[in-house]
């Protein structure tokens, strides 16, 4: 988001103190407003904010659970308790409510619901009216029902940002259209494309798509804090579920868990954040899980158009030599071809050499402006992306143990928190050669 926009008659000029004009949002979300009073707003864009803001609280999960519960209690479905409502029917009520014209004239049964494959922290599903029902020239046939996962719906922060930066990334064109949003999820554009694999972001051309792409992400300017606090903050509050996770035990994961037991990872924490700081990272906007899943590939005339990132769940400013050793990292791991347990791969000689990577860098810098690339850049680059690689597999290790313990997606999180645990201490050594070097 630019800091002045067309169409915009003013700009405040001082910074702008959330907690005004917010006197009617819910304490939850005033006292997430108030950190992020040192962005700079113009009149419109605050305006957007707050009708964001104003919506999503609007539809509560407490007011929409009581509608359904009071309505089936009227059909007499079900007593006075609550009910956990099955995804089906969120997204029969929600494309019902929120989408209007034809999708308001149907019963649920007229409306297809099926579930498609998608990432590890969220539920998606495609909400289809058939094509024997005609729909207006303006009505989205298929649209996208997502719902958020446990870890992300136990996070009052996530709420917010989520929604905010969703909704300002489909008004800038930069993702999918935003039709709902909701506590528990949202209804957006379905994009007839496909997940790029691991093997094609790998390919020369598309990796430079991924690098303009990437450029183009870090050039934007959002209404979250600027302080890169993402990966301690973050680490260190999974550090505390992961230790109680540890505690606790489970019988048939004791092998995984006396391996991660073993790893000494409150200890080994400070000696990561020891060695980040170390390296010189400038603090970008940052997708932060640019992954094979994440990444939607288009065959279009434009090529602009031809590649699309998704799931920004993880989003937020942070040094940017998270994103390219986090998506250099994710060159070694498939998780859409493996039909069984664990249900992902491991290809740890597929991560990319320094000839792939300095290409790589070469094209985000071009695209990001730098036309004189030295090989002292490049080199400091290396030394960057590298080092941060590290970081991908200590973040992304504790993230699969809380994961696995909430979640109900069919995946192997212990087997996985191992894994990318296994490679921060195979890649120490490395980082440290390349910090010496």
């Amino acid at each position: 988001m630019s800091t002045v926009e067309k169409g915009d008659v003013s700009m405040c000029k001082d910074k702008l103190n959330f907690t005004n004009g917010l006197s009617n949002l819910s304490d939850n979300f005033k006292s997430l407003a108030v950190p992020m009073y040192l962005c700079y707003f113009t009149v419109n864009t605050w305006k957007r904010f707050v009708l964001i803001l104003k919506h999503v609280l609007t539809l509560s999960a407490v007011t929409y659970k009581s509608k359904i519960i009071a309505k089936k209690m009227e059909e007499g479905c079900c007593n006075n308790v609550d009910v956990d409502l099955d995804p089906r029917h969120k997204g029969f009520e929600w494309c019902k409510d929120s989408l209007g014209g034809t999708w308001a004239t149907l019963s649920e049964k007229d409306i297809e619901i099926t579930q498609i494959s998608g990432g590890l922290t969220n539920l998606l599903y495609l909400c289809t009216i058939p094509s024997h029902i005609n729909v207006c020239d303006n009505e989205p046939r298929r649209v996208l029902l997502r719902i958020y996962g446990e870890i992300a719906k136990t996070s009052k922060e996530f709420l917010l940002k989520n929604s905010v930066i969703f909704a300002l990334l489909s008004e800038k064109k930069l993702g999918p259209k935003l039709y709902c949003m909701h506590p528990e999820g949202r209804l957006e554009e379905y994009i007839p494309t496909r997940c790029l694999s691991r093997n094609e972001i790998q390919l020369s051309d598309i990796s430079l798509k991924v690098a303009t792409k990437l450029a183009l992400f870090h050039s934007l300017e959002m209404p979250l804090c600027k302080e890169p606090r993402m990966l301690k903050d973050i680490m260190k509050d999974w550090l505390v579920k992961v230790e109680n996770i540890l505690q606790k035990g489970d019988k048939q994961n004791d092998a995984l868990i006396n391996k991660l037991l073993s790893y000494n990872l409150r200890e080994e924490l400070d000696k990561l954040l020891d060695i980040l700081s170390k390296v010189n990272s400038p603090v970008r906007f940052c997708h932060n899980d640019l992954q094979e899943g994440n990444l939607l590939y288009l065959r279009d005339e434009i090529p602009e158009r031809q590649l699309t990132a998704i799931d920004w769940e993880y989003c937020g400013y942070n040094f940017r030599g998270f994103d390219f050793g986090n998506h250099f990292c994710e060159w070694c791991f498939d998780y859409q071809t493996a039909p069984e347990y664990p249900y992902y791969s491991y290809h740890p000689e597929d991560y990319p050499s320094r000839e792939n990577q300095y290409e790589f860098f070469k094209k985000y810098l071009n695209a990001s402006g730098t036309s004189y690339v030295t090989d002292k850049i490049l080199q400091d680059l290396y030394r960057e992306a590298n080092t941060f690689a590290l970081a991908s597999h200590f973040f992304w290790g504790l993230w699969s143990v809380v994961q696995g313990e909430i979640s109900d997606i069919e995946f192997g999180f212990m087997d996985y928190a191992v894994c990318r645990l296994d490679a921060y201490f195979r890649w120490k050594p490395v980082v440290s050669s390349i910090l010496n070097d």
